[in-house]
C-alpha cells in the first residue's frame, strides 16, 4: 500500500521509519513546506531500507499522493509557552484548511489519519472539512488513544509479570488528562484481573492503580519535560494501525472517529474500540462498563464538545 506523510517532523519522520520496519508499506512519499528537510529525512529512512525490505521512499508533494491508500498527517505545531490550547487549536486549524483541499484533490479515496493534538479535536475538524469540501467524511479517523492504550497495557504487564499482549483493557474517550482507563472489564488471558491477581497470589491494590492510572495519563508530560517531544511511542502506534489495515488484520484498536452519539453527549469525536476490517470498515464496539467509568465517559466526551463549540465561537 501506497502512504503518504504530511509533515516531515520527528512524529512524521519516525512514522515512516516505523512503517519500513513493520513493512506495511510498498511506497511512502514524505511532503513538508520545508522541502529540505522533507527529502533529507527521505534519503536517511531510506538508506535503512537494506535492514528491512524493499520500499520507494521519496519527498514529493501532493500531486504524488495519487494512488495513496492512506495518507497520515503530522503537520502541526507545538504550544507555545503561555498559550491555551484554543489558541494552539487555532494556529493547527489554520494549517489543516491549507493541506485538507490538496490531500483530498489529489487522494479523494485513501484514508486520512490524523495525528496532530489535540487529535480528537482535529479529527473532528479534520471530518467536517471533508464533507463541506464534499468528500467522504467517514474516511477520516485519527490515532486516538492507541498509544494511551498501549501504555496501560505495557504498565499492567509490567505488575503482574505476564507479556503485555495478553493483558485486555483499553483507555478511551479524549486523548488527554479526561481519558477512561477501563479498569472494569481488564482481563488477563481470559480472566478477569481480580481474578487473575488471586489465582497468581499478587498484591494489587487500589496505589496500584492510581499510580497505573496516573503514569498512562501523565506519560507525555513527563517524556516532554525530558526530552522536548514524544515521536518514537506514536510512531511505533500509527505504524501499527497501517499495517493492521494495509494486512486486513481485523484487529480492535482505540482509534477516534466522529460518533453521532456518546453518553447523550451529540455529534463528538473520541476514542472508542474499533474492529478495524480493510480500508472501508471501522465499526465501533459497545463496552460493558461500570457505572462509575461511565459517569466518567460522559465528563470525557463533554470536555471535548465544549473545546469544540468554544472553537467555534472564538
Amino acid at each position: 500500500m501506497k502512504i503518504g506523510i504530511v509533515g516531515c517532523g520527528f512524529v512524521g519522520a519516525t512514522i515512516a521509519y516505523a512503517i519500513l520496519f513493520r513493512k506495511a508499506a510498498t511506497e511512502i512519499v514524505l511532503i513538508d513546506k520545508n522541502e529540505k528537510r522533507a527529502r533529507a529525512e527521505a534519503a536517511d529512512i531510506s538508506h535503512a531500507t537494506p535492514f528491512s525490505h524493499a520500499v520507494n521512499i521519496f519527498a514529493g508533494d501532493y500531486n504524488d499522493l495519487k494512488g495513496a491508500g492512506m495518507v497520515i498527517i503530522a503537520a502541526g505545531v507545538n504550544q507555545k509557552p503561555g498559550e491555551t490550547r484554543l489558541q494552539l487549536l487555532g494556529r493547527n486549524e489554520a494549517i489543516l484548511r491549507q493541506i485538507m483541499p490538496a490531500i483530498l484533490e489529489n487522494a479523494p479515496d485513501a484514508l486520512i489519519l490524523m495525528t496532530t493534538n489535540p487529535v480528537d479535536v482535529m479529527t473532528h475538524l479534520a471530518a467536517k472539512m471533508a464533507e463541506k469540501l464534499g468528500y467522504n467524511g467517514n474516511l477520516i479517523f485519527g490515532s486516538g488513544t492507541t498509544l494511551d492504550t498501549a501504555r496501560f497495557r505495557s504498565l499492567l504487564s509490567s505488575k503482574l509479570g505476564v507479556a503485555p499482549q495478553h493483558v485486555h483493557g483499553y483507555v478511551i474517550g479524549e486523548h488527554g488528562d479526561s481519558e477512561v482507563l477501563t479498569w472494569s472489564i481488564v482481563d488477563i488471558g481470559g480472566l478477569p484481573l481480580q481474578d487473575f491477581v488471586k489465582a497468581q497470589r499478587i498484591t494489587f491494590t487500589d496505589q496500584d492503580k492510581a499510580w497505573i492510572d496516573e503514569n498512562v495519563r501523565k506519560a507525555a508530560y513527563a517524556i516532554i519535560e525530558g526530552k522536548g517531544a514524544t515521536y518514537y511511542g506514536i510512531g511505533a502506534a500509527v505504524a501499527n494501525i497501517v499495517d493492521v489495515i494495509a494486512h486486513d488484520q481485523k484487529a480492535i484498536l482505540t482509534i477516534c472517529k466522529p460518533m453521532p452519539e456518546v453518553q447523550g453527549i451529540a455529534d463528538v469525536t473520541l476514542s472508542m474500540p474499533h474492529l478495524i476490517h480493510g480500508k472501508k470498515r471501522m465499526m465501533p464496539l459497545p463496552l460493558k462498563l461500570d457505572k462509575q467509568e461511565c459517569q466518567l465517559l460522559k465528563k470525557s466526551a463533554s470536555i471535548i464538545k465544549q473545546f469544540l463549540d468554544d472553537f467555534k465561537q472564538s
